[in-house]
């Protein structure tokens, strides 16, 4: 059963939706999420639930279904992520294949680049993700 994703409106609906998405792994139901989200609020939707399963999702949903269509908002999305709360604590746990999967999804940034954002906000952004 395909999960209905709509704009969440507080921390603790965009949990519920996370939690469900994490659960089933549904890749395709998180690049939704994602799309409907603004990235500006991504920090304060996390709240201090951010952890390495849902940081991997994320980056697996934006790479599958996001970065193709709209670059920008992958920019975006990673940029405020990394804003969030346990950011760092996160980043700090990854393994050398989940840090690869990161590098990736930069690379397509790079490949894709576009007005949003320049190499040098790309650059300086793979520096915060320590890559």
């Amino acid at each position: 059963e395909k999960l209905r994703i709509s704009e969440p409106s507080n921390a603790y609906d965009f949990g519920q939706i996370i939690n469900a998405v994490n659960a089933n792994k549904d890749k395709a139901a998180c690049a939704d999420l994602l799309t409907v989200t603004d990235p500006k609020k991504l920090p304060v939707l996390l709240s201090n639930k951010l952890e390495g399963e849902i940081f991997l999702i994320f980056i697996q949903s934006l790479e599958y279904y996001v970065v193709g269509k709209d670059p920008g908002l992958v920019y975006q999305h990673l940029f405020y992520l990394s804003k969030a709360e346990r950011f760092k604590v996160v980043l700090a746990l990854l393994s050398k294949n989940e840090k690869e999967q990161v590098q990736q999804l930069f690379d397509l940034l790079s490949e894709n680049q576009n007005h949003q954002y320049s190499l040098e906000d790309l650059e300086s952004l793979k520096k915060v993700y320590e890559l």
